[in-house]
């Protein structure tokens, strides 16, 4: 019955927000035998884009997130300032759907959707940092503004002509001004290094002046925590948990990438050299991600922040959208993986509040999974997953046949390959 009301819920949101019937069918039939037919796993991943998107956007354009967004906080919160909730919210989903919005305007029903999705995300940037407007963001909020900080100038890395660029002076200036702010806070040695090595990536991208020993240093520190065979420590200790797909390897990867583009300075390291391994060990992280995949599409719960849920599979996302997912795992077999895991954790209704917003929780609601920083804005990172949106319609990551998974050949007794450990 819950799958029913989630999948019915979301064809009609689909339908009404522009996807048009085919999609909206899509996404009411996503079960594995819908997916014989060409397009329905993506049909059904832009029906789950707009449905996390449309709310937050459409409020958020009219000055009205902080109005119409409800705030739910960790049973356990830890007293830091709700207030970054909305920059959480805003930044988080904007860096997930960047690649898609980036993608040219046409006159399908998805193009149309694309570009009022972009106008509405464009006028979000501008209350953002405008001082006088309702939804001005928790720039002042604390570390916690650091953290959300750095998906903000994230999408803007990602989707520079499409979100950058257009934007008008002052609203550029205000970003520039705010983010340059947040020097002031320091990060600790552990994952937030990266938020404010990306923070300086996006300003070098810019043309603005960025600061070497921001990037550099988080850059030497990640490498140091390497522990071997595509894992990361976060900080001095090893946690078993998916901080290396919800920070680690994304942002070091995207940073080194404007390193080089940029040609910056390096202190006896070359930023492609170092881009080429950190892309090659996030592959090797990524096929354990594969491999965690169960045959129904489940995958372990471990470690903090489970609650953004499907955010576990960024580097799979990523990759696929930069075409560089290794030989061993095919665009096929990734997309039905990821299929399997999306039904798995979204059919769930309780994801959402009856107004379209995130809820805490894995499956469902379940706010006493929360960690003492979660609120229900954290929840956005879940649209880290849906990078692979930003290839068209017509790549070949959407269109190459379906190909079943590494657990659900193993435990179909067929064929499947060997795993080592790699020492790179």
């Amino acid at each position: 019955m819950k799958r029913r009301h989630f999948m019915g819920s979301v064809a009609a949101a689909a339908g009404a927000l522009g996807l048009g019937a085919d999609a909206a069918a899509a996404t009411a039939a996503a079960t594995p035998a819908a997916h014989a037919r060409p397009g329905a796993e993506r049909e059904w991943m832009l029906g789950l884009l707009q449905r996390m998107a449309e709310p937050v956007l459409a409020a958020m354009a009219r000055g009205e997130l902080k109005k119409r967004f409800p705030l739910e906080l960790s049973p356990t919160w830890d007293g830091r300032s709700p207030n970054v909730a909305y920059l959480e919210c805003f930044g988080r989903l904007i860096a997930g759907i960047a690649p898609w919005l980036a993608l040219p305007d046409d006159a399908s029903a998805e193009g149309r959707l694309r570009a009022r999705l972009r106008q509405l995300a464009l006028q979000s940037y501008a209350h953002a940092v405008d001082p006088a407007s309702p939804d001005y963001l928790g720039w002042h909020a604390g570390g916690q503004a650091l953290v959300d900080s750095s998906y903000f100038t994230n999408a803007l890395i990602r989707a520079p002509k499409a979100l950058w660029e257009p934007l008008d002076a002052k609203t550029k200036q205000r970003i520039v001004a705010e983010i340059k702010g947040l020097r002031s806070i320091e990060p600790p040695y552990i994952n937030w290094m990266l938020f404010a090595a990306m923070n300086e990536a996006f300003l070098l991208s810019v043309g603005e002046q960025a600061d070497p020993m921001r990037t550099n240093v988080a850059i030497r520190k990640v490498n140091e925590w390497y522990v071997g065979d595509g894992w990361i420590k976060d900080g001095e200790t090893f946690h078993f948990d998916y901080y290396n797909s919800y920070v680690m390897y994304p942002m070091l990867v995207e940073i080194l990438e404007v390193l080089e583009r940029h040609n910056a300075p390096f202190w006896n390291g070359k930023p492609a050299d170092l881009r080429a391994q950190a892309v090659k060990r996030m592959q090797r992280y990524s096929e354990h991600l594969e491999r965690f995949i169960s045959p129904t599409g489940t995958y372990p719960p471990i470690g903090r922040s489970l609650t953004y849920r499907t955010a576990v599979f960024q580097p799979l996302g990523l990759l696929a959208w930069r075409k560089q997912l290794p030989a061993s795992l095919p665009e096929g077999q990734v997309r039905a993986a990821l299929q399997a895991v999306h039904e798995a954790v979204w059919t769930d209704p309780t994801n959402f509040t009856k107004d379209g917003y995130l809820t805490i929780g894995f499956v469902g609601h379940h706010p006493e999974l929360a960690d003492i920083y979660s609120n229900n804005g954290s929840m956005y990172i879940a649209s880290e997953s849906l990078l692979a949106l930003g290839l068209p319609a017509d790549d070949s990551y959407w269109t190459s046949p379906l190909q079943d998974w590494t657990q659900k050949k193993a435990f179909a007794g067929r064929p499947f390959p060997k795993d080592y450990a790699v020492n790179y």
